[in-house]
């Protein structure tokens, strides 16, 4: 499995180490599944943290260590109507083959979670239904 990685899922897990999100990273560190983001996501998480918790950029780095990077292409498709500004985000994890985009972005996803078929097969997710989802398909593991 193939995880891209939206900025506020990289915000959260520098700013919450103890995480969902960290705890995705650090699986993924072990083994089990691939992490990438995009510099565009990186950027976005590192602006929003320099102005909210500025301290959790260093944890932002660390982590960024075990995360491998894909870029958007502009030529890429898009699901319809996906705000400009999410359109490099879809595009990098399409451009990655992602499986999963994993986001916390309700407002400007929300309409294609679940909808792998509106999605060029990409699921899109949160963290927690990800993980949910992976325990219940490893019984409870």
């Amino acid at each position: 499995m193939r995880l891209f990685l939206d900025a506020n899922i990289l915000f959260s897990a520098a700013h919450r180490p103890q995480g969902k999100a960290a705890l995705l990273i650090e699986l993924s560190a072990r083994g089990h599944w691939e992490v990438v983001t995009s510099s565009y996501a990186i950027d976005e998480a590192r602006r929003n943290l320099l102005l909210k918790f500025p301290s959790a950029v260093e944890n932002l780095n660390a982590l960024l260590a075990h995360i491998k990077r894909a870029e958007h292409h502009p030529s890429l498709f898009y699901p319809r109507p996906l705000p400009e500004k999410d359109r490099p985000i879809f595009q990098a994890a399409l451009a990655c083959s992602a499986t999963h985009l994993l986001t916390g972005d309700y407002r400007d996803f929300g309409e294609f979670m679940g909808k792998p078929e509106r999605t060029m097969g990409i699921q899109i997710m949160s963290v927690a239904t990800f993980l949910g989802s992976i325990s219940r398909t490893r019984g409870g593991a």
